[in-house]
């Protein structure tokens, strides 16, 4: 494992499961449950949106939170599937179970057929449109990872494919798709933007000498003022989901200072401060739901 900076965090409940499990919870990144929380959030956006009873309310967010869980560790164990070689080559990615060898390659296969069978018990418990857009979804999470190697924004693939839980979660409670769910997921699309090339920032060095493309270096001239115009982006589409819902705009002043506090915070040659930066979306993005929520108060 890399002896510089890493994310990998092998310590904790990790380091207590049977050793010959942990790679594998590694490979799933659970040992870093932030993703989980940056996929369930827009999901969970999506299924107060429309502000449902409380029981139907409960029962979707207990599904979505499983099927983050699930979906989030599906997606790390294809991203590192496709980027096992590339990985070995970035300081903070070369410890990862694939390209260390600790999980070879039908391992993985393995764990994966395992996930997405688990996924799809929680998909067949929504509403048919949603099975229509979890094909979708996964046609996302299975390109994604590519999207580094041609585009300079591959944040903003990652947009559209976390996001996604925004129409998912909407769909799962109207059965359909209208304006405030498309604004919905567009203020999600902008929100993971943003954080995702705060994220990006840890690997600039490393990108640029193998190749990488990335939003990070892309605007790396203009880091403070691509992250201000993605975030104002999120926050414009949030008001106006909250609009056409008959929500409460107003109390989205909160993430709105929060995206506010973390362009002021950003400093992109301390990789530590840019990961605590990106976990802090997990705040921002529970700052979203009192606006949400005030349809029923």
């Amino acid at each position: 494992m890399a002896t510089s900076f890493t994310d990998i965090r092998p310590g904790g409940w990790v380091a207590r499961a049977p050793a010959r499990w942990r790679p594998y919870l590694l490979l799933a990144r659970l040992d870093r449950p932030i993703g989980i929380w940056l996929l369930f959030l827009p999901g969970a956006w999506g299924i107060l949106l429309p502000a449902p009873p409380t029981w139907d309310s409960v029962r979707l967010l207990a599904l979505f939170a499983v099927g983050s869980a699930v979906m989030r560790a599906a997606g790390c164990v294809i991203n590192d599937l496709w980027d096992r070689d590339l990985d070995r080559l970035v300081t903070r990615t070369a410890g990862r179970p694939l390209a260390s060898g600790a999980v070879s390659v039908r391992q993985a296969m393995c764990l994966l057929a395992v996930l997405l069978s688990c996924g799809l018990l929680v998909l067949l418990q929504l509403r048919p449109l949603c099975w229509a857009l979890g094909v979708g979804c996964m046609v996302l999470v299975a390109l994604y990872p590519l999207a580094k190697r041609v585009t300079w924004w591959p944040q903003l693939v990652m947009g559209f494919t976390f996001g996604f839980g925004a129409p998912m979660g909407y769909a799962a409670v109207n059965g359909r798709i209208d304006a405030a769910c498309a604004a919905l997921y567009a203020a999600a699309i902008f929100w993971d933007l943003g954080f995702d090339t705060i994220y990006g920032f840890q690997d600039i060095e490393d990108d640029a000498l193998i190749g990488v493309k990335s939003t990070s270096r892309r605007f790396a001239h203009m880091p403070k003022r691509f992250l201000a115009a993605s975030y104002a982006a999120a926050v414009v589409f949030l008001v106006m989901a909250a609009w056409l819902a008959n929500a409460t705009p107003t109390l989205l002043v909160l993430p709105a200072a929060a995206m506010a506090l973390q362009v002021v915070r950003l400093n992109t040659s301390d990789p530590a401060g840019c990961l605590a930066l990106f976990k802090f979306n997990r705040e921002t993005g529970l700052l979203v739901l009192p606006a949400l929520l005030a349809t029923r108060w």
